[in-house]
């Protein structure tokens, strides 16, 4: 089970059932800079085969960091399943983009994953907020389903 099928499944549950961004601007610790910065968001998202997905997003880097010291990892571990699948792992750059489909003014930060995988994005709700949403940047229904809370 890959975790893209996740996000169709997600997007699904969504659609049939009804249900179903931190600000990085905090300083730095001592001995590191911007750039070594490293974010943490996590939260358990909806699975219809399972107890939910544990998800474990690190951004490294900050909003204003160069594009190319902005990665990021993403863990998803399956809570009993009953294939008992393995956690995914993802890692790759993360950018900014601007605006939503129904707010121009959103702070959206798309994760691209250096090998296979498909593009994820999250809205930033607030500081210590981020809600999964979809490739149109679009919020799904019930979206507090799919946020993650910094740590």
């Amino acid at each position: 089970m890959r975790f893209r099928t996740l996000l169709a499944g997600s997007a699904m549950l969504a659609a049939l059932a009804g249900c179903a961004t931190g600000q990085m601007d905090g300083q730095p610790g001592e001995g590191m800079t911007a750039d070594d910065e490293v974010t943490t968001y996590q939260g358990t998202l909806p699975c219809r085969n399972c107890a939910g997905i544990d998800l474990n997003v690190q951004l490294k880097g900050t909003e204003q960091s160069p594009a190319e010291e902005r990665t990021f990892d993403l863990t998803a571990k399956y809570r009993e399943h009953p294939q008992n699948p393995p956690a995914e792992n993802y890692a790759g750059q993360w950018e900014v983009l601007n605006g939503t489909a129904t707010d121009p003014q959103a702070t959206v930060y798309e994760l691209t994953p250096d090998n296979e995988g498909q593009i994820y994005y999250f809205m930033k709700l607030n500081q210590n907020t981020l809600e999964l949403i979809d490739p149109q940047r679009r919020r799904f229904q019930n979206g507090e389903m799919l946020q993650l809370k910094r740590q």
